[in-house]
């Protein structure tokens, strides 16, 4: 049995069905359909005013159909719109919106959905604010008041919103299967990778694993005068709702909006944070955007959000801290020998003399370049361009530290460019080295 259907089977979730594929499949047809068809007269009549507003009906018309899309597809245009290098600023700004201004359920569904969790139990608000003051992909955040006095956010589900998403991965997961195969593919462990990454978005729906993640973080992170995590509400919990402390004030500042000093401290102050999930304590956080990581005018920071949170097993934690000390050391030679140890069989019919090589040159074009030099990116694209070629695939554990770094990437570059973020890890990554798991022996 796979890993993905292993934890559906953990959490009393059937596997869709081929016929529950084709019907989300037919539904993401139409929506598709339909957007292209109300595109084209919508830019028409648009375009004799200009290239301008053309360029705005399209980015309109691009985030209509990402909502229209579904969770699934808004997750991952939430993650794109980090990268303003790879994308233009514009079309970031555009899919920036759905990190926590996605349209809100009605104030109906949230009703239904709230009194539906508490039914048969006393009503634990004395005031409830039905206006939502953050709408995302899986669920709408609401203020209220406890009996107690205490200001607190309600995190609500979106209704019905688990089995398409069950749906989406499951076709997924048929693709991997495809991709299998194809010549040249057949070695990548592409079914490994979609069941891990589909069975850590899809916990995203279980808000008492993303409470108990949030404790965690808390009490990690404790030490840190300078990071504040909300601490769930465990005396007010029901299926779908989430109860957590509500912080004040919160908005968006940008890097232009903060003096340089200041904006270089809540840069090195959010990898530090990183750097400690990541490397010492096994836990990767691969959704830290502008919705779920604030800063403020004086470079504190606070995470509200802790859905996507994969936790790594000790041995991979060991490897990619010893992957990334190396490639702040310039040593490709021992990045390549890591990667190699990373596999499940040592690199056996691979090309290593070739893949040592190319790995040496890849971290040393990358060494000692700061954060608006360096484009992780690029950088992990060539790396599994690589691996491919050489018929050697990393353990597919390594991608959520990679797309968590890619995550926050683009928050770097914003705020400050001129940082060193390989350099930035080095304290963390040898205090990690010196405390964790043994290391294993090199590959031959």
């Amino acid at each position: 049995m796979s890993h993905r259907r292993l934890w559906l089977a953990e959490v009393g979730m059937p596997e869709p069905r081929w016929y529950q594929m084709c019907g989300r499949a037919a539904q993401v047809t139409g929506v598709l359909a339909r957007h292209a068809l109300a595109t084209v007269p919508a830019v028409a009549r648009n375009a004799p005013r200009g290239s301008t507003v053309v360029r705005a009906v399209l980015r309109d018309r691009l985030r209509a159909l990402v909502c229209g899309l579904g969770a699934s597809y808004i997750k991952g245009a939430q993650l794109l719109s980090t990268r303003q290098d790879l994308l233009p600023a514009a079309v970031c700004e555009t899919l920036g919106q759905l990190h926590d201004r996605v349209p809100a359920m009605s104030t109906e569904q949230a009703r239904t959905a709230v009194s539906s969790a508490f039914a048969g139990r006393d009503w634990p608000f004395v005031e409830f604010d039905w206006t939502p003051i953050a709408s995302g992909s899986i669920a709408c955040v609401y203020r209220a008041t406890l009996h107690d006095g205490r200001e607190v956010a309600v995190k609500v589900r979106r209704p019905g919103i688990g089995p398409r998403m069950y749906a989406d991965f499951a076709m997924l997961a048929a693709g991997a299967r495809l991709m299998h195969r194809l010549p040249g593919m057949r070695r990548l462990p592409a079914s490994e990778m979609v069941g891990q990454i589909s069975e850590a978005v899809l916990r995203q729906l279980d808000f008492e694993t993303e409470a108990d993640s949030l404790r965690m973080l808390g009490g990690n992170l404790s030490d840190l005068d300078f990071l504040r995590v909300p601490t769930p509400v465990d005396e007010v919990r029901a299926d779908g709702i989430l109860v957590m402390e509500f912080i004040p004030g919160l908005r968006r500042v940008t890097g232009g909006e903060l003096p340089a000093e200041t904006a270089a401290l809540a840069v090195r102050r959010v990898l530090h944070c990183v750097y400690r999930m990541l490397f010492l304590d096994g836990v990767v956080h691969c959704d830290l955007h502008p919705g779920n990581l604030y800063l403020d005018l004086q470079g504190e920071v606070v995470l509200l959000d802790a859905g996507f949170v994969v936790h790594l097993k000790p041995r991979v934690r060991r490897l990619f801290a010893e992957f990334f000390f190396n490639m702040s050391r310039g040593n490709g030679r021992q990045c390549a020998d890591i990667i190699v140890r990373s596999t499940d069989n040592g690199g056996a019919g691979a090309d290593l003399e070739r893949f040592r090589t190319e790995i040496i040159e890849l971290v040393s074009a990358t060494h000692k370049k700061s954060a608006g030099e360096f484009q992780l990116a690029p950088f992990a694209a060539k790396l599994f361009d690589l691996q491919r070629r050489c018929g050697l695939y990393a353990a597919p554990e390594f991608v959520f530290p990679l797309l968590s770094l890619l995550v926050i990437e683009g928050m770097i570059n914003e705020f400050d460019a001129g940082v060193d973020f390989q350099a930035e890890a080095k304290p963390v990554l040898i205090k990690s080295l010196l405390t964790a798991v043994p290391r294993e022996p090199a590959a031959s």
